[in-house]
């Protein structure tokens, strides 16, 4: 289950970067309620998407030549050195070296064995997010890849992630947990991208999935707002409502109301 009980491994940050953040601020704000607060010229213009006070995520302007607009997903880790160490030599790439930012914490940005982008988080005066799990906030994560194995295998030696095989609609959902949390600290899953209908053809990538009070009205406010709905709303028994969007300028995350747990 992802919370704000942030250890080794776990996902504690997540930002967008987009070539319009006025625009992605105007989005966002009317499909999840957020309220953006820039940091100052200092941080390159980036900022903090909060509801109710508490922070959500983050977001940036991005050009072109630093990619396609896209969410990124960072891990907590006590050595940023040392983890992008492990991922080089686990046969991902460093994209951005380790880096402080002011005394908030040290970041790096790497990629997998697959090309995917993430990001690593080690906590200075800022742990993490303020708030996950609940409506306008980060719920889940799943990661779409060719290689299920060669891809739970990176995240072990790079972030000392566990797996677990899980029984779903007659096949296998393999998920992530950090280390030593067993099934319980499971905040997402890991999908052959050739066995979803939407993802196959594209490019591997994290997919953050925001929890929602109403899935299908969600979905049909962000083709309001110019974005685009890749997946219409479907029940997951068990599971909850979800739906896949876009936002208008091609940042891809999912949405879900999930099923109250008994």
């Amino acid at each position: 289950m992802l919370t704000t009980r942030f250890v080794t491994g776990a996902p504690n940050w997540i930002d967008v970067g987009t070539p319009d953040i006025e625009g992605a601020v105007a989005f966002y704000a009317g499909l999840f309620g957020w309220r953006f607060q820039p940091r100052g010229p200092e941080t390159g213009g980036y900022g903090l998407f909060q509801l109710g006070g508490r922070t959500v995520a983050g977001g940036m302007r991005t050009t072109r030549e630093q990619g396609p607009p896209s969410w990124t997903v960072y891990f907590q880790v006590p050595d940023a050195e040392a983890a992008a160490r492990a991922a080089e030599e686990a046969h991902g790439s460093v994209l951005a070296r380790p880096a402080d930012v002011l005394d908030m914490g040290r970041t790096a940005v790497l990629a997998d064995r697959a090309g995917v982008g993430f990001g690593l988080w080690q906590p200075g005066a800022t742990e993490g997010l303020d708030v996950a799990g609940e409506p306008g906030s980060l719920r889940w994560l799943e990661l779409y890849t060719p290689d299920v194995p060669a891809a739970a295998g990176f995240y072990h030696a790079t972030l000392g992630l566990e797996t677990f095989a899980l029984d779903f609609y007659g096949g296998t959902y393999t998920t992530f947990s950090p280390a030593g949390q067993g099934e319980g600290g499971m905040f997402g899953g890991v999908v052959d991208r050739s066995d979803d209908p939407a993802e196959a053809g594209q490019a591997p990538y994290w997919l953050p999935y925001f929890e929602v009070a109403d899935t299908d009205t969600t979905a049909a406010m962000a083709r309001e707002l110019g974005g685009t709905v890749r997946v219409a709303p479907t029940d997951l028994p068990d599971v909850g409502r979800v739906a896949k969007l876009t936002d208008p300028f091609g940042a891809r995350f999912a949405v879900i109301r999930s099923t109250p747990r008994s």
